[in-house]
């Protein structure tokens, strides 16, 4: 799955950045978001990619101190990131709890919203750009980045970035986008594998509400995409195959 959607986000890339001259990415952590990262930096192809104009974002962040080994971004560096010749202003990591904004998580929170509205322009109609991919590992509980069921980040409507405050694994503090933000994208990859995963695939397909299950939230402008192994697949209706 991983290489899999490893070729296809290079095609994704290569042909927004042909079209328009550059493209937005942002990028989800975990055991399928680090798999997809390895496996693009293994990928002979990822020459095709124009690294230096490549914009990175992060759905979520784990609130700890910069470099700290959980964080997604000290994860994605390692995988991916320190091997390509990437415009370090173009990488948007989520600010860090020893960062400008100390412990704050919704200060930090607040800041990174305040990045993203910056990149925008009028064409993306909100404070978000419209990002080419946005990248989601769906969690055995259908969370999508840090938006737990049932939590308040779920329901949120009108920020795009919260702080999350006891999130039901840890840690307990984090960063994330809200389904405002996700919902900006052109296109939004669900990606998961492993058995797993197979039941909160089942319920995220089989029209579930957000609220209870928050991958079933999340959808883009354009495109919604689900990538998924055999072992995730196991349990979907044979009415959602092609």
């Amino acid at each position: 799955m991983a290489q899999a959607a490893a070729a296809r986000l290079i095609t994704r890339i290569v042909d927004a950045q042909a079209s328009r001259g550059s493209a937005s990415v942002v990028l989800t952590g975990g055991r399928n978001g680090n798999g997809l990262l390895a496996a693009l930096a293994a990928a002979p192809a990822r020459d095709a990619i124009d690294w230096a104009r490549l914009d990175l974002w992060w759905g979520d962040e784990r609130f700890l101190p910069e470099g700290d080994p959980e964080r997604n971004v000290t994860q994605a560096r390692e995988a991916l990131l320190d091997s390509v010749p990437l415009d370090p202003e173009r990488v948007h990591a989520m600010p860090a709890s020893d960062g400008p904004h100390g412990a704050d998580v919704d200060t930090a929170a607040a800041a990174y919203a305040e990045e993203l509205a910056a990149a925008a322009d009028p064409s993306n109609h909100g404070p978000v750009p419209t990002f080419d991919v946005l990248m989601l590992g769906v969690g055995p509980d259908t969370h999508v980045a840090s938006l737990f069921p049932e939590l308040p980040a779920v329901r949120e409507t009108e920020r795009t970035v919260v702080g999350v405050h006891g999130a039901p694994k840890p840690p307990p503090t984090r960063v994330t986008l809200t389904l405002p933000a996700i919902r900006a994208a052109r296109e939004v990859w669900l990606l998961a594998a492993g058995e797993d995963k197979a039941e909160a695939a089942e319920i995220a397909l089989s029209g579930a509400g957000e609220i209870q299950a928050p991958a079933a939230g999340a959808h883009g402008r354009a495109r919604t995409l689900w990538l998924l192994d055999a072992a995730a697949a196991s349990r979907l209706p044979r009415s959602l195959y092609p």
